[in-house]
């Protein structure tokens, strides 16, 4: 059985958002639940929400607050929910950890302590958009502010992969979000990259798009 680690002190109204997800998806999902945070206030919302004894708790001593610096928090913070919980992937006691806290300290703690694939550069944040036909997997959302053609190509490539293998989709669609459809359009970033994109073999490469064309469904990445 799948095994999914939880921050419950994480994001707005914790614990008692995070428990009440729970309380749903255990009742149309079979996986073992760990809570990880204070277990006084974590005991209170399991008890409001009636999720039973399939959800073990993890005790953390501290929170990572929204407005504090991630690379500090790496160095201070490591007993916190969110450094806890993936110190439980890195030690193989979960197979994932989902947290709804600071973005920026999941990033910094996953990239110290889990570290990246071979040939991966710089990692993304993937975000699912709704489209007429379903939903775009959309890359990188928020992890990195500047980035260089390889690491788009790399971007795709990932994110193809994922598709294909954890939703059954064969050769996703590839696209580059960019100011215009033609090949021509675009940054000297924006160029380069459609170059690569172009010649990568790995990939199912179907040219430059426009943010208003992604809610049609014309690309799958």
């Amino acid at each position: 059985m799948t095994r999914i680690a939880l921050d419950a002190m994480g994001g707005d109204r914790a614990p008692d958002t995070i428990v009440q997800g729970l309380a749903e998806a255990i009742k149309d999902k079979q996986f073992s639940a760990f809570l990880i945070g204070d277990e006084k206030r974590i005991g209170k919302s399991l008890e409001r929400y009636g999720v039973g004894r399939s959800v073990e708790l993890v005790h953390a001593s501290e929170v990572i607050g929204p407005d504090e610096s991630p690379s500090m928090a790496v160095r201070r913070r490591r007993g916190s929910s969110i450094g806890v919980g993936v110190r439980m992937q890195k030690e193989g006691k979960v197979d994932a950890f989902v947290s709804a806290g600071s973005t920026g300290a999941v990033m910094a703690f996953s990239l110290l302590t889990l570290g990246r694939l071979g040939g991966v550069n710089r990692p993304a944040i993937a975000a699912f958009f709704p489209t007429k036909v379903g939903f775009s997997l959309v890359l990188d959302v928020g992890a990195n502010s500047d980035c260089k053609p390889l690491n788009l190509l790399q971007f795709a490539m990932m994110g193809s992969i994922y598709l294909s293998y954890s939703f059954q989709r064969e050769s996703p669609r590839v696209a580059l979000l960019s100011m215009g459809e033609e090949d021509s359009k675009g940054n000297d970033l924006t160029l380069a990259t459609h170059e690569l994109l172009r010649s990568a073999n790995l990939i199912n490469f179907v040219g430059n798009i426009e943010a208003s064309r992604i809610l049609d469904g014309v690309a799958d990445v």
